[in-house]
This record gives C-alpha cells, structure tokens and sequence, in this order.
C-alpha cells in the first residue's frame, strides 16, 4: 500500500509554516496517542503523525520530501525498496555477460548489525526532568557455543564442495545471442564458500542466538513526544565480526491533566474568583517545580495570561529553560445564600451599572459608534 501523502497526514497545506506544522501534529498525536485512544487502527495512525512530523519539521527532509516524495533520490529508479520497472541494471549484466562486472558483495566481509527500535512510554514529569532507567530488549547475538561460527565444537566449517570455496557457480544459457555462462551466487553455501557439517546443537548452525539484554538508558532531561534517543553499539550483533548496529528509543508522553506543553512552555489554567479579580490578590500557583506566588492585579480581566521565566521545560540540547504561562479564568458562582444575593444587588446599584439588559444594551451601543466614527 502506497504511503498517503505527509502534508495530507497533518492535514496542513503544501506552504504550512513550521508552527502551523507543529500545532497540527501536536493535535492529532494527542488524538490518536495510543494510551488515549483506544481504537485498533489509533497506533498505526500515531505512527503515521509521527513519521509525517518528523520530515515536515525538518528543513533539509522538508525539501527533499518536497522534490522527490517518498521516493528516496539516491535509490536511481527503484526508489525506496527496490523494484522498478527493469528489474534494475545488476540483473541485465547478469544476464548478457555474467555477473555483473564483478560487484558482487562478498558474503564472507564483515557487516553491520541491524539497528533496534524500542518504544518508551513517560509520564508527564519523567519526560521534563529526564530519568535513568533499565529496559530489556530481545536482540540477535552471537552464539557463546560457538562463537558465531555455526559449527559444533571442535569442528569447523568446510569448504563448500560444489563451488570449491569460490562462493559461485557457473550456470550454462541459451539466449537469442547463443550459449552463454553465468556466475550465478553458489545456493548449497549461500556465497560463503563454506558448509557447516556439524552444525552447533545451541544456534542451529546459524551461529547467533535470541537472547534478551538488559541495558541502562539515560533519558536526558526535556524530551518530547515523538523524539528518540540513538543509544550506539546496543543494536543486534555485526555479521562476520563486523560492529553492531543502533538502538534508538522512541519516546511517547503521557499527557498530564492540568498542564500542555509547546516546546519547552508550559501552559495552564487558573480559577479566580469575582472578588479576587476585581480587587486583586496574591495566589498560589502549581508549577513543575513546586508552588511559586503570583500577584494579581486589581481589575484583571478573564483570560489574561501571566508569565514566569524559566518555570517550563530545560531545553532537551541545553539551550536554556521554557517560560509557564498562566491564563486566569473569572469563575462565576452557581450558588448564592440569600445574604450574598443581597450584596451583590446592593453593588450593582452602587456601581450604577444598571440592569443586565442595560449593560448590554449600553455595550452594543458603544460597538456601533465605534463602527460609525462616533
């Protein structure tokens, strides 16, 4: 199945800006994470988010997405994964002049293990002040028995018999140009040029095993949703003593009931009574850092937003810390006793506000003035 479109995934257009890009993503990773949404198709879909943020947030993969799609340039004309539509140039010399030209890869040089994914789930907290932790993962490595050489104890791989250690075999066609010979890759040894005999009772013959490693992880302090950590050399292990490859630890955050974050800020609401608004007052509020004071002035209005430096996110790259800002919201009570009903008449009359009907009358007449230059 063909990949959708990533400005599509975002639901974004071609000319979004990154913060258009990031709100987009934030929304929908929040939509779709699943420890919120519990839907069979929500992973895929987070993934989807995910992979689509991770291109479009970057300028460089932006623009090469932007020329090329999810074609990857430096594939010729396969593109990702191979294929296209020749069967590619290495099977045409193989075919008319056998082998190639002698690019084959040899079976026998050391290579690179495979790199490992492993999905980390933080709470809100853990992800601000980072933590350090110990995983498990399950990883290819090679055989203690026999030290990655497939070959029982005591024994040791043979030269292959029928390609006599050369690693190929010449194969015979009859083409539109006459009989011709191939060196087609040796299929009783694989390329190797050896066979294992006596195979090692613990791996198979394979000469590498499913173990399950135990591996401590530093999460630095300030990761966010979607970011992951490259931990080098705890990949599977490297063929034919060749280095291993990459962990990279995906992380997803748990979001958290009183505080949202963008970036390194942090946001949050807070109630204020009528009186407190009106005459003002010095209220307690919850940071990630413990309980600060903040001054409220008198005469604040609902959604008025207040500042304090450096009580957000340490920057994941040490460039600083976030700000937390706080928007205050005028709570009007549902429940009054008889003498508060009382008291607020008495105001209302003092205020010489007049009615509610008045004020609203007053206040829309004051709008159409403002429109007509009165």
């Amino acid at each position: 199945m063909s990949k959708r479109d990533y400005y599509e995934v975002l639901g974004v257009s071609k000319n979004a800006t990154k913060d258009e890009i990031k709100k987009a993503y934030r929304k929908l990773s929040k939509q779709y994470h699943p420890d919120i949404n519990k839907e069979a198709d929500a992973n895929e879909k987070f993934k989807e988010i995910s992979e689509a943020n991770e291109v479009l947030s970057d300028d460089q993969k932006r623009a090469q997405y932007d020329q090329f799609g999810h074609t990857d340039p430096n594939q010729g004309f396969g593109g990702f994964g191979g294929g296209g539509g020749f069967g590619g140039f290495e099977d045409i010399f193989e075919t008319f002049f056998g082998g190639g030209g002698g690019r084959r890869r040899d079976p026998n040089a050391p290579r690179q293990g495979a790199d490992l994914q492993y999905t980390m789930t933080l709470n809100f907290e853990e992800a601000v002040f980072g933590k350090e932790t110990t995983i498990e993962i399950p990883r290819e490595e090679s055989c203690d028995t026999c030290h990655g050489s497939g070959a029982k104890p005591g024994t040791k791989p043979e030269t292959c018999s029928h390609c006599n250690g050369s690693g190929q075999l010449n194969v015979e066609q009859n083409t539109p140009f006459g009989r011709i010979v191939n060196r087609r890759v040796c299929h009783y040894c694989n390329g190797t040029g050896k066979m294992i005999i006596d195979k090692c009772s613990t791996c198979s013959g394979s000469g590498r095993v499913k173990k399950h490693k135990k591996i401590n992880v530093k999460i630095p302090a300030g990761v966010d949703d979607g970011q992951q950590l490259r931990v080098t050399g705890q990949g599977e292990a490297g063929v034919n003593g060749g280095p291993s490859g990459d962990l990279y630890v995906v992380f997803r955050v748990r979001s958290h009931e009183f505080f949202e974050r963008d970036g390194d800020d942090i946001y949050c609401e807070m109630p204020l009574t009528f009186a407190q608004a009106a005459l003002g007052d010095e209220i307690e509020v919850p940071t990630l850092h413990g309980k600060v004071k903040l001054k409220i002035p008198a005469g604040t209005q609902s959604g008025t937003r207040f500042r304090l430096r450096g009580k957000g996110v340490p920057n994941v790259r040490g460039y600083g810390q976030g700000d937390q800002h706080i928007e205050v919201r005028v709570i009007t009570p549902t429940k009054l006793s008889d003498e508060q009903r009382d008291l607020l008449r008495s105001f209302s009359e003092l205020s010489g506000t007049g009615t509610p009907d008045e004020q609203h009358d007053s206040f829309f007449a004051k709008v159409k003035r403002a429109f007509k230059g009165d």
